[in-house]
């Protein structure tokens, strides 16, 4: 079958911010709300969750491929502000209810039963790599830009990713996840979130080839369309490793904050003026939370990050994010706390119900 004749369709009873279309051996699936970058809204969600259940058991569909629409990426994350216009309004029930089938969307991925291709090109952020680096085979091109940017609203980085930021090399994880900064392909892989960084072009090769074989594995793929080479295939993370791993170290946001501070590299410095700029209640909640990751399995994570959604959602510093990044976009927020130093340590633990 040819691009031309593949037949794009929503699932049963859902709209189509979300298209399907079985591929030959293929089950494939386009976010598509371009114009939102593809943000996950709860219809998108819904939808998501049940395809999935079904070619789970569909003997037909023996790999699935998941894409976004439009040239801005495969998924900016998120519809954060409808759920900020819920809270705003009272409403901390929606918010859960979109988080609940949300995670169950990234656990479905993760337990996926066939292979599940992610094309990771462009823009991945938050509940974007909750749909993609749960899976099998994980992809990134010389576009992406990767980000876990919750901190910039007020919230954390939730949908399970600190399951693998924990286990990241180093402390690269803790970078990613205190700053909210987008990172490349590269560091993508080197951080876990993906697999191997494939050229932008490659995507109708790698059609073809999961065609006639939906098996193949980030290896094989990545030898039959091309891997990237040269300065795009470079992480930036592996080259500061020596700050980083250092500074990063331990379970205070604010020594974190002093040590980076004191670096002579002037990106360990940028790393500390961008983290002082997030929600300092974020930022603690976040460390705390990325630490209690490393013991706990994804099931684990995920029911943390659904115990900590409600905490946030009633923290000042969500609204106020959301408003001040995606509504009124003037980007300054008034925080609830003037430093991470601020924030007592009672307050985080509070967020974990201790």
């Amino acid at each position: 079958m040819s691009e031309e004749q593949v037949r794009w369709t929503p699932a049963a009873g859902h709209g189509d911010e979300v298209l399907y279309a079985v591929d030959g051996p293929l089950g494939r699936i386009r976010l598509n709300r371009p114009r939102a970058i593809n943000a996950l809204d709860q219809a998108s969600v819904d939808s998501l969750r049940q395809v999935l259940t079904d070619w789970a058991a569909d003997e037909s569909v023996r790999a699935v491929l998941i894409e976004g629409a439009g040239e801005r990426g495969l998924c900016a994350g998120g519809d954060v502000r409808a759920l900020r216009e819920a809270v705003v309004a009272g409403d901390v029930q929606l918010p859960v209810d979109y988080w609940e089938a949300e995670y169950a969307v990234n656990q479905l991925i993760a337990d996926f039963p066939k292979p599940y291709i992610a094309w990771m090109d462009g823009i991945v952020m938050g509940g974007g790599l909750g749909v993609s680096t749960h899976g099998s085979v994980r992809l990134v091109t010389e576009r992406t830009q990767l980000a876990m940017p919750e901190v910039i609203i007020g919230f954390f980085p939730d949908v399970g990713v600190l399951h693998l930021l924990a286990r990241a090399p180093g402390q690269t994880g803790t970078h990613l996840a205190l700053t909210g900064s987008p990172v490349s392909g590269a560091d993508a892989v080197l951080l876990g979130l993906a697999d191997a960084q494939v050229p932008r072009d490659a995507h109708a090769r790698l059609v073809d080839a999961l065609r006639e074989d939906p098996t193949l594995d980030a290896a094989a793929l990545t030898q039959l369309v091309g891997a990237l080479g040269g300065d795009e295939a470079e992480s930036w993370l592996q080259a500061q490793r020596g700050w980083v791993d250092e500074c990063y170290a331990g379970d205070d946001a604010a020594e974190i904050l002093e040590r980076l501070r004191a670096r002579p590299e002037p990106e360990a410095r940028e790393a500390a003026e961008t983290i002082a700029s997030r929600s300092p209640h974020s930022v603690a909640v976040t460390l705390e939370a990325l630490r209690r990751a490393a013991s706990l399995d994804l099931a684990g994570v995920l029911a943390q990050d659904l115990s900590l959604g409600p905490a946030f959602a009633r923290h000042p510093d969500f609204a106020e994010g959301v408003r001040a990044q995606l509504v009124d976009k003037d980007r300054s927020p008034r925080w609830t706390h003037a430093s991470v130093a601020d924030v007592p340590r009672a307050e985080v633990l509070t967020a974990f119900g201790d």
